[in-house]
């Protein structure tokens, strides 16, 4: 089976909270009658794919795609006031879950937490891993400017290690965005290389090790990371700072990280290979948006040099294992 690790959804029930009690967003509409969400430096046309999940169905029935992780996207409810970013979280959740129950064949999530207000973060942990028996998070790369790896954030990260549950980082608005506002520069630059620092601070700051039974999934194919871990092992060895919470090679924690495949390109998809193993890959569409394509998802994946065994878990069987899916 083929299971789409990166989508984003919209519930229906997010669109009218956001309508009826206020958010930073600005809502306009497409001529298509599409809600359009605009944020400095990046905009979300919600085209149907977005908010109707019936009409999700036969688009993953064309493109063959058994079951996908729906998750919000950024910037999420760190928009937000804390206190609304909290609620909205609540509303989300909820959707998602009930989603996931009604559909359970289709779909699992991945719940999204208001990381912008640290203690409802925590509570909301709580309920997600409990109460609504997801199987873990979406985060964004960091937290309205913190990045992730600060100690305010660590009750939620020790709830989720205690629920041996899966964390799934995707990039927002990077530091440093005011620059990126021209050319769709954040999206396209802004978020990888904001995975890429998360993923980094999270190893550096000995988040990583403190927290063994978290299972870490990285967007995008992790950024840079592949790219530049050697480049973090000369770091670890040169600098004493970057020794002073980090016992083990960055390389070795980051090869136990996941890594989706929303790089279509098969060079890249050989080095993020070749530097995690195919045991650490799962597939991603970044379906809906403008930029992802489940066609894309399912023909790079079918055009790796690789058995049918070692693509089939790629496809479903590395999600399935880490998410406890039925994997037939």
């Amino acid at each position: 089976m083929i299971v789409d690790f990166h989508n984003h959804y919209f519930p229906p029930e997010y669109l009218d909270a956001i309508r009826s009690g206020g958010s930073h967003f600005q809502v306009t509409s497409d001529d298509d009658g599409n809600p359009v969400l605009h944020s400095p430096g990046d905009y979300n046309v919600l085209v149907p794919g977005h908010r109707d999940l019936d009409f999700r169905e036969k688009a993953l029935d064309e493109a063959g795609v058994r079951m996908q992780v729906i998750t919000f996207t950024a910037p999420g409810t760190s928009i937000e006031t804390p206190e609304r970013a909290a609620e909205l979280c609540q509303v989300i959740n909820d959707a998602f879950a009930s989603e996931v129950r009604a559909r359970s064949e289709r779909f699992t999530s991945l719940a999204t937490l208001p990381m912008n207000a640290p203690e409802a973060a925590a509570r909301e942990t709580e309920r997600v891993v409990g109460e609504l028996g997801l199987p873990g998070v979406m985060l964004l790369s960091n937290a309205s400017g913190v990045p992730l790896f600060e100690q305010r954030f660590w009750p939620v990260y020790e709830r989720l290690n205690e629920a041996r549950a899966v964390i799934y980082i995707h990039p927002t608005y990077p530091v440093g965005v005011e620059v990126m506002e021209k050319f769709m520069l954040m999206p396209m630059v802004g978020f990888l290389t904001d995975t890429t620092l998360a993923a980094a601070g999270l190893v550096y700051s000995g988040v990583v090790e403190r927290f063994p039974d978290i299972t870490w999934v990285l967007a995008h194919l992790g950024g840079a990371v592949p790219y530049l871990a050697e480049r973090f092992d000369r770091g670890f060895e040169a600098y004493p700072e970057c020794r002073e919470h980090c016992s083990t090679l960055p390389s070795e924690l980051l090869q136990n990280f996941y890594y989706d495949t929303v790089n279509f390109d098969k060079r890249c998809l050989d080095l993020a290979l070749d530097f995690a193993g195919v045991d650490h890959i799962v597939a991603g569409s970044d379906y809906p948006h403008m930029i992802g394509s489940l066609d894309k998802m399912v023909d790079s994946i079918a055009g790796l040099d690789l058995s049918e065994e070692d693509k089939n878990r790629i496809r479903g069987g590395n999600a399935a294992r880490i998410l406890g899916l039925d994997g037939d």
